[in-house]
């Protein structure tokens, strides 16, 4: 199994280069976002001929700001949360343990950064870096067991927390502990929840000061008018927000029932994704593969296989038969 599919999700042209299949559509489960996207980013209207204006850019954050619960000038919009996780690990240096298994990325903010389990975390200096929901395995910690952690960050070590996958419930989100003395950044994702990845889309939650030299790093125009509009614009429909919060869970079920049926156990507490635990992980994704399905395996955890949500009725028929036709 070859570093395209195992290094993150997607690559869907070379899983159609490498598998060949006929003229089907490929269904792609790698990339765990919501298969049912904002229906509105078409109609927004676009200026292409002009930079980005400030305001536009404030009223973004203003926006994004009001869904996560915090006050705008605690929140920077970044142009994807690959790059805002990158940047920040730059701006903080020193000490720092990152949580395994989760993003690959998380290991590589810091330089000095090691790898480390949930056991023994209290007592461990330094930064600490962790996804909530975490990927690939779903995992949730409680907030008030971060906020725990967070109290226990000195002078030397901040708590970085990736919440990419926690807009669908907004009682697992750690933002009402940001605050202008606290050393808690969290990072979130546009592109997830609202199924707009290409939008490249993210923003980064923490003390004033800190995003100060995070806005210095980026420069004048951090993200493009098309992802201000439509960033804009999607955190406004507050009626598309409550409908997705409600679906998501529904179609997750949907897909535990499809795995189980063919004696698979999904694992994890985040409805955008199901990881399953099997020995024949390697197998089942190349038979999922060779009938034009892409799901994500995992290079260091041979028995992992990853599965976002099918977008429709038929997708979820498509992929009950892969597994049944073993």
């Amino acid at each position: 199994m070859t570093g395209e599919w195992t290094w993150h999700g997607g690559n869907l042209a070379a899983a159609k280069r490498h598998f060949g299949t006929d003229d089907r559509p490929w269904i792609d489960l790698s990339t765990g976002i919501n298969p049912v996207p904002w229906p509105g980013a078409a109609r927004v209207p676009i200026d292409w001929q002009r930079l980005p204006e400030a305001d536009d850019l404030q009223a973004l954050e203003s926006a994004a700001a009001a869904c996560f619960g915090v006050e705008p000038r605690h929140v920077c919009a970044v142009p994807g949360t690959e790059i805002g996780l990158r940047l920040a690990g730059r701006l903080i240096g020193g000490g720092a343990h990152h949580i395994v298994p989760s993003y690959r990325t998380h290991g590589e903010m810091v330089e000095a950064s090691t790898p480390a389990g949930w056991d023994g975390l209290d007592d461990r200096g330094g930064s600490v870096i962790l996804a909530n929901p975490n990927n690939p395995d779903g995992r949730v910690v409680e907030p008030a067991a971060l906020h725990a952690l967070l109290g226990r960050r000195t002078d030397d070590g901040w708590l970085l927390v990736d919440e990419a996958f926690a807009d669908f419930d907004p009682a697992l989100s750690s933002a009402s502990s940001v605050a202008d003395d606290a050393r808690l950044l969290i990072f979130r994702s546009f592109g997830k929840f609202f199924g707009l990845a290409g939008v490249r889309l993210g923003f980064i939650l923490g003390p004033g000061a800190a995003l100060a030299d995070l806005r210095a790093l980026l420069g004048a125009w951090p993200v493009s008018a098309a992802a201000i509009a439509i960033g804009t614009a999607a955190y406004a429909d507050s009626g598309w927000i409550a409908a997705a919060r409600r679906s998501l869970p529904e179609r997750a079920a949907a897909l535990d029932a499809a795995l189980a049926r063919a004696g698979y156990r999904a694992s994890g507490d985040c409805p955008l994704f199901r990881l399953i635990d099997t020995d024949d992980a390697q197998g089942l994704f190349e038979r999922l593969a060779h009938r034009a399905i892409l799901s994500r395996p995992f290079a260091d955890q041979p028995r992992w296989l990853r599965l976002g949500l099918p977008a429709s009725e038929a997708e979820l028929a498509r992929l009950a038969a892969a597994l049944a036709d073993g």
